[in-house]
């Protein structure tokens, strides 16, 4: 059996009268990549700060590799490494003496320092810029010191919020590689707005929004499924009424004198459609299914509550 490292039971955290939080469960398997994403100000940095102990939780428990964050501090963030969206480097240090002052500061002594700290400078890919300080080192560089930090220790889950923002297209691209390699060997949670972080980097995503999970799915099935439309072409004068009567449609849309966009209803295939086409010879010369993105399903999720509260 997979072995679950984080678990997150009905967490909620109040500023006062404020409920930034409210009732978030879920849970983290090892070897898993999990996208946290969500519009600014819906709680993603929040919970990642619960969940990394530096918030108390207003309600709901936390364990990291079955310790709990609030009973068994200690134990539980030995196993745990956190990049904050402002990455926690000393600009007036230089690269080795950073990471070796914060493997020192998670235990490790004598010579397990200096090999921790030649490790993570390899996978962060560090090593010509050891002796360099922090505050010289470009945005990109100070973000790889800063993952370097969280995984000095070697924990089996990290958490990284925001590692992107403020970076250029080049180290981008260069952190999205380092997360995938990240996750190769450990489990990840991404807390990110920015929804091409989570395609191109996540197992699976969730979607937080007012402070509520309201999504949750694996990234192979968002990119297999969530099939709502298909587009086909007909020779046959058909009518869209045609099509609404098949199996399995939910609505059509019109889009130029012989294409449609089908709605399919939720867990409905376009077989009716096809089968009905050939029998009536409708002449069907193209049919393409659409799948939804993940930037859809953001847009079409946040959306609704824009609408709903407005």
């Amino acid at each position: 059996m997979t072995e679950t490292l984080v678990r997150v039971d009905n967490l909620s955290r109040d500023y006062q009268a404020q409920r930034a939080v409210n009732q978030v469960s879920f849970s983290l398997q090892a070897g898993e990549v999990l996208g946290f994403l969500g519009p600014n100000g819906a709680g993603k940095s929040t919970t990642m700060q619960v969940i990394s102990g530096n918030l108390a939780p207003s309600e709901g428990e936390i364990s990291i590799a079955g310790h709990d964050i609030i009973d068994n501090p200690r134990a539980a963030k030995r196993h745990l490494g956190y990049l904050p969206e402002h990455p926690p480097v000393y600009r007036e240090a230089s690269v080795d003496e950073f990471l070796s002052y914060c493997a020192r500061l998670h235990g490790l002594r004598g010579a397990d320092v200096a090999t921790a700290r030649a490790r993570v400078k390899q996978q962060c890919g560090l090593d010509s810029v050891g002796t360099r300080l922090i505050g010289n080192l470009s945005k990109g560089y100070q973000q790889r010191v800063g993952i370097a930090q969280a995984i000095v220790h070697d924990p089996p889950v990290v958490i990284l919020d925001e590692p992107t923002v403020g970076l250029d297209p080049i180290q981008i691209r260069e952190i999205r590689d380092l997360i995938r390699s990240l996750g190769s060997e450990r489990s990840v949670i991404l807390s990110t707005h920015i929804l091409s972080e989570v395609q191109a980097t996540c197992d699976r995503v969730q979607i937080i929004r007012a402070g509520e999970l309201i999504y949750n799915a694996s990234i192979e099935s968002l990119e297999r499924g969530h099939e709502h439309s298909v587009r086909v072409a007909l020779r046959a004068a058909v009518d869209g009424d045609n099509l609404l009567a098949l199996d399995g449609v939910d609505h059509v849309e019109r889009l130029d004198e012989d294409r449609f966009r089908v709605f399919l209803a939720p867990g409905a295939d376009s077989d009716a459609l096809v089968q009905t086409a050939v029998r009536e010879d409708w002449g069907l010369y193209e049919l393409v299914p659409e799948q939804q993105s993940l930037e859809d399903l953001f847009i079409e999720l946040t959306h609704e509550h824009e609408v709903a509260g407005s």
